[in-house]
């Protein structure tokens, strides 16, 4: 609240609960103009589990709702998804760029279209790769959830980060994209490290011969100019995940790239939230994008084709 109070140049009051009668008491005695920030929403199990008497205790404190939040609009939750059956409810104008941005490039995209999605783990991004596929042009894919599709292709991938029980699911989604006339490009060469540190023994091995011992934690330098090639002739890309452990230094270069073609891309530019915008933004390029989302669940769903419930409670979509 004293924050906000800086920011804004008024006094905001802060209620040390959510409801109840203090909080009761601070909105009755509300004049035109005056603020309240209410306390921690999350601090109440009847929150998380969309409790209806908890929402509408919420939605007596006001005449109206906009939600904002997109970060948290993929969750049916009594401030996100309930106070909206008791109240007038509109988006704000986050929730409408968020929306507007990335539903167009969705629907409608300037093409060609890429995708790019790397992190950890295929089975996080199962939902998103399908939805993807019979949309996109182009699908890149790096980070750690490449190295279960390089294991599908036959390749050795030593100590990476693999899924073995996805696998089979990989080989499925290479010919899905095959199938759909999908261009697939997965990395062709790697910065290996010994040990999951900045300052290992680190080696650049071909993407499908990584030695045992060594584990894969960034793209090498000719992947790295392929999507960068790709990148640079898009009429839409959206990215999400980091192409390797950017947290480290000496395996931040591959991302580094990506966020600097994304930088240069003359086309529509979508950072989809989570690590990627943590990437960007650190990376000094976040403005000079098109849009960086500010929801990394939320927008993950939203790239799946998922109803998002913060959204889908609205009045006005």
């Amino acid at each position: 609240a004293e924050r906000l109070s800086q920011l804004l140049g008024k006094e905001v009051k802060l209620s040390k609960d959510v409801v109840g009668e203090a909080t009761d008491n601070l909105v009755n005695n509300m004049s035109d103009g005056d603020i309240i920030l209410l306390e921690n929403l999350r601090f109440y199990k009847e929150e998380t589990k969309n409790d209806p008497e908890f929402a509408k205790q919420l939605a007596s404190l006001a005449e109206i709702y906009v939600n904002d939040a997109f970060g948290t609009a993929h969750r049916a939750h009594a401030s996100t998804e309930g106070v909206a059956h008791y109240l007038p409810a509109v988006a704000g104008y986050l929730i409408e760029k968020e929306l507007t941005i990335m539903g167009k490039a969705l629907e409608n995209p300037t093409r060609p279209f890429i995708a790019i999605l790397g992190g950890a783990k295929v089975s996080d991004k199962i939902g998103v790769i399908n939805n993807l596929l019979e949309k996109v042009d182009v699908l890149i894919i790096g980070g750690g959830m490449s190295y279960t599709f390089q294991k599908a292709l036959g390749g050795e991938v030593g100590n990476s980060l693999l899924e073995l029980d996805k696998v089979e699911l990989a080989k499925e989604l290479i010919e899905k994209a095959k199938a759909k006339g999908v261009k697939l490009l997965l990395p062709v060469d790697n910065e290996a490290g010994k040990e999951f540190s900045n300052d290992t023994l680190r080696i650049t091995v071909h993407s499908n011969e990584i030695p045992d011992g060594f584990e894969g934690l960034d793209i090498g330098p000719k992947t790295q100019e392929m999507f960068v090639k790709e990148i640079e002739n898009a009429g839409t890309v959206i990215w999400n995940g980091p192409m390797g452990v950017f947290e480290f230094e000496n395996f931040a270069v591959g991302t580094r790239k990506i966020a600097e073609a994304m930088a240069n891309c003359k086309g529509v530019t979508i950072i989809g939230g989570g690590d990627s915008a943590a990437a960007i933004t650190q990376m000094g390029f976040a403005d000079k994008v098109t849009h960086v989302s500010t929801g990394g669940g939320a927008s993950l769903e939203f790239l799946e084709g998922l109803v998002l419930p913060g959204v889908a409670a609205l009045n006005d979509k």
